[in-house]
């Protein structure tokens, strides 16, 4: 009797350190979720922050104007078209009307 006792209570202890480590375990894993939702939340604000300025660099204003200042480029007027071919090709005035 005295052996089965000891058995018993060695399977009990054994039960308790299996429950207050899975306990441990769900706890640091609850927490761990915690901040991953977190940083989720705060990428998800961090997202929708860099479309709202995504959107603004991507105006049509925008690009021209970095197009005219950064790129050195400008629209294109009759004034300053060459036509590619033969000498038969009418030519483009100063003024860009036709000969």
């Amino acid at each position: 009797m005295t052996k089965l006792n000891i058995l018993l209570l060695a399977a009990v202890v054994a039960s308790a350190f299996v429950l207050v480590r899975s306990a441990y375990d769900t706890r640091r894993l609850f927490a761990e979720i915690h901040r991953a939702e977190m940083a989720g939340q705060t990428l998800a604000g961090e997202r929708t922050r860099l479309e709202a300025e995504r959107q603004l660099q991507a105006t049509n204003l925008r690009v021209e104007r970095t197009a005219r200042e950064r790129l050195q480029m400008h629209t294109l007027t009759p004034a300053v078209m060459m036509f590619e071919g033969s000498a038969s090709a009418p030519a483009v005035m100063a003024s860009g009307a036709r000969r």
